[in-house]
């Protein structure tokens, strides 16, 4: 058996009755409402630009709740207008870089990313192919290992996109779990019920985190533990990145996570 082959066996999704529990996201959302108000003191930002990448399926609606509310901390946020993300061409990867060009270029200054899922790991991309222009990444819930074999999704995304999407095939997007060169933080949850929570772990490195929060896959781009964790991460002044901090009442709530 080859090292390749016994990866792929011990890459599993999800167990289904965890899928099952997905719809816990509404109590999420839920208290992201609840809270919205008070989240409104959590660490403000310095201006700079932040693009917010949706998931598998989704388009910017799904992101609208997280984008206002990095608005009123002080960020000039941005969807990424391209509608639902359901198809990868290279089309839509030069519209990706496209995009992070015109952003960088109006705000003069790097762009942070933000990436739920599969938007997740088109923000990785974006940085690899232009660090200069980026300030740093936040992954929420992505499936970053290069086994698809770790998410429920995996079928779903080959009828639309086939086994190997354009880019693929060009030769692009081969090394999903290499970190980018820029200020890397993952986000996932154990209790993850679309994506295994092992998908979403870092290589570990100087500038590549792992951070663990009680989350549904559905509900982290409004569950206020990781909005906490994004306001902390992108607060932190440019060129000053240093890992999540666990100390006192953090670590009661979350969790760093090492590779392997």
């Amino acid at each position: 058996m080859t090292q390749t082959e016994t990866t792929q066996s011990k890459a599993r999704p999800p167990h289904p009755l965890l899928t099952l529990t997905e719809g816990r996201a509404v109590f999420e959302l839920g208290s992201f409402i609840a809270l919205r108000q008070a989240m409104k003191r959590l660490p403000k930002g310095d201006g700079h630009a932040v693009i917010v990448l949706p998931g598998f399926l989704a388009g910017d609606t799904s992101t609208r709740p997280m984008r206002g509310l990095l608005k009123d901390l002080g960020y000039a946020s941005f969807g990424w207008d391209l509608g639902r993300n359901l198809r990868f061409t290279t089309e839509r990867e030069h519209a990706l870089y496209a995009l992070l060009d015109r952003v960088h270029a109006e705000s003069g200054r790097p762009v942070s990313l933000i990436g739920w899922s599969l938007g997740g790991l088109f923000a990785r991309e974006m940085a690899k192919h232009s660090p200069d222009k980026v300030r740093q990444v936040i992954s929420l819930g992505s499936p970053i290992s290069n086994d698809r074999g770790y998410t429920n999704a995996s079928r779903l995304f080959e009828r639309f996109n086939g086994k190997q999407p354009e880019p693929m095939q060009q030769g692009r997007f081969q090394a999903l779990d290499e970190a980018p060169p820029v200020p890397t933080t993952s986000i996932l949850s154990r209790s993850d019920g679309i994506v295994a929570w092992r998908a979403s772990v870092q290589k570990p490195g100087p500038q590549a985190e792992t951070l663990e929060v009680l989350a549904s896959h559905c509900g982290l781009g409004v569950n206020p533990m990781v909005m906490y964790a994004i306001a902390d991460r992108l607060a932190q002044p440019e060129g000053e990145w240093k890992p999540f901090d666990r100390s006192g009442w953090r670590s009661m709530l979350f969790r760093t996570v090492d590779a392997g």
